[in-house]
C-alpha cells in the first residue's frame, strides 16, 4: 500500500474533538435531504453556481432541477466534495438525477428517526467529543456523553459595551457590567464548564493601553477594559478563554473575513498579564501566522481550529506548516466543523483527515518526519490538544 494511503487509513482511525459546533442536543441529525444540502457553506457555493435564493419556495420538481444544475456547476468546490462524501458514505446514494435526490431525501428522513444514528455517525469518524456554546444544546440525546459546554458571552459583551458607552456615568455603569460579568463566569464555573468563548469585532483600542472613563468614551476602549476584567475572573476560576476572531458583520448584511495585521498584537498584553489558557480561533488568512507567533511567545496561548473562511484546503495546509515547524503539537487543535447537524460534522472532519494525511505524507517524503512522529502530531492536533485543555480523556 502506498505510504499516503497507509497514513490516511491510520489517521481515519484517530479520535477527534470537534471544538466548535452548532449542534442541538435533542435534534442532532438532519431531518431531510434539504437540511444537508442547504448547510451554509455548501449553500453559498450552490448560489454561486446559479441556485436561486428562494429555492425552498419552488415546486419540488423545479427545486430538484435547480439543485442538480448548481450541484453540477460546483463539482470542483471543496464543500461539493464534502456533500458528495456525506451522501455516498452515510446513505449509499450517488447524486445523479431527480430520482437520486428523492432517494437521498427518503434515506435522510429515515435516518433522522433511527435510534442510534447520531452515535453511529460520530463513531464512523471517531469523534468522541463535540463542543457547543449554548447551555440548552449540551444535552446530547442518544449519545454516550453530553456536549462539552463552552458558553459564549459575546451577546452580553456587546450589551455591556453599549451600556457603558451611552451612560452619563461610564465608571458606574462599568462597575455594574463587571459585576454581571463576574457573576456570569462564576455561574459557568459552578456548571463545570472548562471555559467561555466570545467573538470579537475589529477593535481600534489595545490591551496594553490605559483608558480613563469619560462620557461618550469609545466602545473599543470599553471593550478592552471589559476584556481585562473578564480575563482576570477567568484566571481566578481556573478556566480558559476562547477568542474567535476575524469575521466582520458591520460592512454589509453578509459576514466577511477581515484580515487585520494588528489584531493579535493588540491583545498580546492580555496573554502576558493573565495566566489563564487562551485559545485563538481565526477566520482570516493572514492571522493564521499571527496566532502561531502568539502561541510561540506565550506558553498559555493555544491555537484553535480553522474557522469560517479559513476552512479551505489551501489555508489548512499553510496553517499546518506554520504550526508544525514552530509549536509542540499539544499547543494546536485542528477541527472546528461549525456543523449544524451530525452529518456535516462527519463530512468536514473527513475532509480535515484527508488534508492532514496529504500534508503529513509530504513532510515524511521530504524527510522532516517519520511515520511514528507524524501520527503523534495527528493525534494531538485532532484530539490530544483539545482534550487536555477541556479536561476530557480517553477514559471519560
Amino acid at each position: 500500500m502506498p505510504n499516503h494511503e497507509h497514513l490516511l487509513h491510520e489517521i481515519l482511525e484517530l479520535e477527534v474533538v470537534d471544538t466548535h459546533t452548532h449542534l442541538v442536543g435533542d435534534r442532532l441529525c438532519a431531518k431531510d435531504f434539504w437540511e444537508i444540502a442547504h448547510y451554509f457553506w455548501f449553500y453559498r457555493e450552490l448560489q454561486a453556481g446559479g441556485y436561486p435564493n428562494d429555492a425552498e419556495r419552488l415546486p419540488e420538481d423545479e427545486r430538484i432541477s435547480a439543485f442538480l444544475d448548481a450541484y453540477r456547476a460546483t463539482a470542483n468546490t471543496l464543500m461539493n466534495w464534502v456533500f458528495t462524501k456525506i451522501m455516498n458514505d452515510l446513505y449509499g446514494v450517488r447524486i445523479r438525477d431527480a430520482n437520486s435526490v428523492r432517494e437521498a431525501d427518503e434515506a435522510v428522513r429515515g435516518s433522522s428517526v433511527t435510534p442510534g444514528w447520531a452515535r453511529r455517525t460520530a463513531a464512523k469518524m471517531r469523534v468522541r467529543e463535540f463542543a457547543v456554546n449554548i447551555p440548552e444544546h449540551a444535552d446530547f440525546r442518544g449519545m454516550d456523553r453530553p456536549g462539552i459546554l463552552i458558553p459564549r458571552i459575546d451577546g452580553k459583551i456587546h450589551e455591556w459595551m453599549d451600556t457603558v458607552h451611552r451612560s452619563p456615568d461610564p465608571a458606574g455603569a462599568f462597575e455594574q457590567a463587571q459585576a454581571e460579568a463576574h457573576a456570569l463566569i462564576d455561574g459557568f464555573r459552578e456548571m463545570n464548564c472548562p471555559g467561555i468563548m466570545t467573538t470579537l469585532p475589529r477593535y481600534d483600542a489595545s490591551a496594553n493601553q490605559t483608558y480613563s472613563f469619560s462620557p461618550g468614551m469609545p466602545s473599543d476602549q470599553v471593550l478592552m477594559l471589559l476584556l481585562h476584567s473578564i480575563c482576570r475572573r477567568v484566571e481566578e476560576n481556573g478556566m480558559l478563554l476562547q477568542l474567535f476572531l476575524g469575521v466582520e458583520r458591520s460592512w454589509s448584511a453578509m459576514a466577511f473575513p477581515a484580515n487585520d495585521p494588528a489584531r493579535i498584537l493588540k491583545l498580546s498584553a492580555l496573554f502576558e498579564r493573565y495566566r489563564c489558557p487562551f485559545e485563538l480561533v481565526v477566520a482570516s488568512e493572514i492571522n493564521n501566522l499571527d496566532v502561531v507567533q502568539a502561541a510561540w511567545n506565550f506558553p498559555n496561548v493555544h491555537v484553535g481550529g480553522m474557522w469560517w473562511f479559513n476552512f479551505r484546503a489551501s489555508t489548512y495546509k499553510a496553517a499546518m506548516q506554520y504550526r508544525l515547524e514552530a509549536l509542540p503539537a499539544l499547543k494546536s487543535s485542528l477541527v472546528v466543523s461549525d456543523a449544524r447537524c451530525i452529518e456535516w460534522s462527519y463530512g468536514k472532519i473527513l475532509l480535515v483527515k484527508h488534508l492532514l494525511s496529504e500534508f503529513l505524507s509530504e513532510r515524511i517524503e521530504a524527510g522532516w518526519l517519520d511515520n511514528e512522529l507524524a501520527l503523534q502530531v495527528a493525534r494531538d492536533w485532532l484530539y490530544g490538544s483539545a482534550a487536555q485543555r477541556y479536561g476530557v480523556g480517553v477514559g471519560s
